[in-house]
């Protein structure tokens, strides 16, 4: 088609005729800038098909991963609960006179294995993270749904951090449970064996002589798990919701 033009020009020329020539070469003027906007409108089509194939991306991303969370919340809001059934049982084994020896051992013993560990919350953050070091943060059309991601990390950062604090509190509090008292021969699954042997009578009577470290330590524990488990809960509804969010936009796009 240029080449059609340049020809008429030419020919416009030699013949002298001035004014048609300049209509053709207004004309050429004309089908070059629409074959650049053209072209300018395929880049950005293009351009704009790499950025929505890499949100998708994203949010397949986020969507795994807080799929994911919401499992081990549960797990862990499960094991927390369970973890308290062994303080109050041992509670109720302490402070019941007619509690049989193996039913106080049994109840330190579980006490040890579950009851005394701390909570645990370990999300998942990696495709956050690279949203936020890369800058591709800005991929996420939804200015509201990218809000709505940067205050979700933001409060899995403060429960990481209650979490910590608590456990830092309850460390030095948990001390005298293992300096005072052979706590760990109670402990069956790892530490009994490489204690003496001793009679079930011997063990309840070490107990019950040291029934107020074991109760302070076991309410220090159970005042943690109940904090951890509102957190935990928390945490759980507001990734769901996320998570519905992620999934209704990849179903719009």
């Amino acid at each position: 088609m240029i080449k059609l033009f340049r020809n008429i020009r030419k020919n416009s020329l030699n013949e002298g005729k001035t004014t048609k020539y300049f209509k053709y070469a207004i004309g050429e003027i004309i089908l070059v800038v629409i074959g650049i906007l053209i072209a300018l409108s395929i880049n950005n089509w293009s351009e704009n098909q790499k950025i929505n194939k890499q949100e998708k991306l994203y949010l397949n991303r986020l969507l795994e991963e807080n799929r994911k969370d919401i499992v081990s919340f549960t797990e862990e809001i499960a094991r927390l609960e369970k973890n308290n059934g062994t303080i109050k049982a041992l509670s109720k084994a302490l402070k019941d006179e007619t509690s049989t020896d193996a039913l106080l051992i049994q109840s330190a013993n579980d006490y040890m294995i579950f009851g005394s560990l701390y909570p645990v919350f370990n999300p998942s953050t990696s495709t956050y993270q690279d949203l936020s070091s890369t800058g591709n943060l800005s991929l996420i059309e939804d200015t509201q749904l990218r809000d709505r991601i940067v205050r979700h990390y933001e409060a899995y950062e403060t429960v990481q951090s209650n979490f910590k604090i608590n456990i830092d509190w309850a460390i030095p509090i948990d001390a005298p449970l293992f300096i005072n008292t052979n706590a760990l021969q109670f402990d069956s699954k790892f530490t009994k064996f490489l204690f003496r042997e001793q009679t079930a009578e011997n063990l309840a009577r070490e107990l019950r002589k040291n029934e107020a470290i074991f109760l302070r330590n076991a309410a220090l524990h159970y005042w943690i798990n109940e904090d951890s488990i509102a957190y935990l809960e928390n945490m759980k509804r507001e990734t769901s919701m996320l998570t519905s969010i992620f999934e209704n936009k990849l179903k719009s796009q």
